[in-house]
């Protein structure tokens, strides 16, 4: 994760993903790799026949008006869409796949959007991870306070969702997730900070 769509460049993804695995070279689990994706869903399947990984989807919102705005791949590949894909994801008995959820203050954060979000997280038996945004220069976006993280976290379990927020190291200094090279002042060249990531 973290360094562009894995399942838009699935054949290489797989190909490390047997090298890390393989016992002549890292010899690591299959169970503690995992590939996160923004939901490319007709090639999700292909991804669990090739290699027994873990799944992450990073959902961010449980409904498709929302979500075309924060992740527009939703506008290709719906909710219902992924839903679909999720269920046919070979998990093992004892594993489930992960829901990426950023929560934004006034966006997603509400407790009709937990319930949403617990119902989708019902129909595949998904865990939810917790991502309170990090805030950075460039954006509108803003970090919920700690009671609305925490009544959204406390609506979930509510309805028997497995659910854990993710507390942020490094914020303090842009280093935190989706925070590197956030500050333009901190380019060399001056470049925008979106720069990096393109």
């Amino acid at each position: 994760m973290g360094m562009g769509e894995p399942l838009l460049n699935l054949k290489q993804v797989i190909q490390a993903i047997r090298v890390l695995t393989h016992p002549d070279a890292f010899a690591l689990a299959p169970r503690r790799i995992t590939v996160s994706t923004a939901g490319v869903a007709p090639k999700i399947a292909e991804l669990g026949e090739a290699v027994p990984v873990r799944l992450a989807i990073s959902l961010h919102a449980a409904r498709d008006e929302l979500r075309d705005v924060l992740v527009p791949l939703n506008k290709k590949f719906p909710i219902a869409e992924l839903l679909a894909a999720c269920a046919k994801f070979p998990t093992p008995k004892r594993e489930r796949l992960s829901f990426e959820y950023t929560l934004i203050d006034g966006v997603n954060d509400s407790l009709a959007d937990a319930r949403a979000l617990a119902e989708l997280a019902h129909k595949v038996h998904a865990k939810v991870n917790l991502i309170p945004l990090n805030e950075h220069p460039g954006t509108s976006y803003k970090r919920p306070s700690e009671a609305r993280m925490d009544a959204f976290l406390g609506a979930l379990a509510e309805r028997r969702v497995t659910a854990t927020l993710r507390r942020s190291r490094g914020d303090d200094i842009f280093a935190a997730c989706g925070q590197l090279g956030a500050r333009a002042d901190a380019q060399p060249n001056g470049a925008h900070p979106a720069a990096a990531y393109r």
